[in-house]
């Protein structure tokens, strides 16, 4: 699960690696060869598919490990979180009863260290963990598992038709894909007859409220219509990162549209356990709006 970080530039706080370097990727040596050993500026312009891929591939390979390092242990290494709220596959059955996953094949899209993954694996399900990051992946080897690892770009999933039962993706690829209807129509592909596909994202309204925890959060200081991504980019203007959004209606849009039916629409709330806080998601805000939207679909 890859919830996203917060919408704010920020250098690394990790002081030593937690796994080792492999000779031929330098993450100090890629920052400088792509622009981003300065701060990158944060904007609100146009980025297409390709240039969000590029950008979103590489700041999950710059950051993977303070992502770990900052939430690691509340992912933990073989649960199944669809959010910062902390709601549980266990608890939610959104893919069905825990009983019932067992043979089948499930496509995680957006693994990052496959904690999702190394859950279903638990319920004798077969999956197949899929992550645009290397170094996402490299966590996933780090932590271990005897399922699949894919690198791989969610709009171009390298499977064959009809390859698997269920499909989820627990913050992963939706929000920093440039045209999710890409995706959405490559899950169909690959999902049999009666296959059904859960993703969670940012709940939309959140796009209209600044990314922070506190009160200053629950102010509205931009349009819920507007749909200019979100970028930060290097001094030469090439993007480093990305985040798109979409109104609920354009969700439900993208879902029909790829010949999927939508089953059912979840809004988690925010529990009384839950004290923790995730880049702008809080108890505070929590308690007030929503967070996270998880969309169940079906294939005909």
């Amino acid at each position: 699960m890859t919830p996203p970080p917060e919408r704010v530039a920020r250098k690394s706080t990790t002081r030593e690696p937690i796994i080792q370097e492999p000779d031929s990727f330098d993450l100090e040596e890629a920052g400088s060869q792509t622009g981003t050993a300065a701060e990158p500026e944060a904007t609100r312009r146009a980025a297409g598919v390709t240039e969000s891929s590029r950008a979103n591939r590489g700041w999950w390979d710059r950051n993977a490990d303070e992502y770990q390092v900052e939430h690691g242990t509340f992912l933990g290494d073989d649960r199944f979180v669809w959010g910062p709220e902390g709601l549980d596959e266990v608890e939610a059955e959104l893919l069905g009863p825990p009983e019932d996953l067992k043979g089948k094949d499930v496509l995680e899209i957006g693994a990052g260290a496959a904690q999702c993954s190394r859950w279903l694996a638990a319920q004798g399900a077969r999956p197949v963990a899929l992550d645009l990051s290397h170094r996402q992946l490299q966590h996933a080897l780090r932590i271990g598992g005897s399922f699949p690892l894919v690198c791989a770009d969610a709009g171009a999933l390298p499977f064959a038709d009809g390859s698997f039962d269920l499909a989820c993706s627990a913050y992963g690829a939706l929000p920093f894909v440039a045209d999710p209807r890409l995706v959405l129509r490559e899950v169909r592909r690959v999902l049999r007859p009666g296959g059904r596909f859960v993703f969670s994202v940012t709940h939309p309204v959140r796009w209209a409220f600044p990314d922070e925890p506190g009160p200053e959060g629950l102010t509205v200081s931009a349009s819920y219509f507007d749909r200019t991504p979100y970028v930060e980019q290097a001094e030469d203007g090439h993007a480093v990162y990305v985040e798109h959004h979409r109104t609920l209606g354009d969700r439900v849009r993208d879902i029909v549209s790829a010949d999927l039916r939508l089953v059912d629409l979840v809004e988690p709330e925010w529990p009384a356990w839950n004290t923790a806080e995730w880049g702008g998601w809080s108890p505070l805000r929590g308690s007030l709006v929503p967070g996270t939207a998880i969309f169940v679909c079906e294939r005909t």
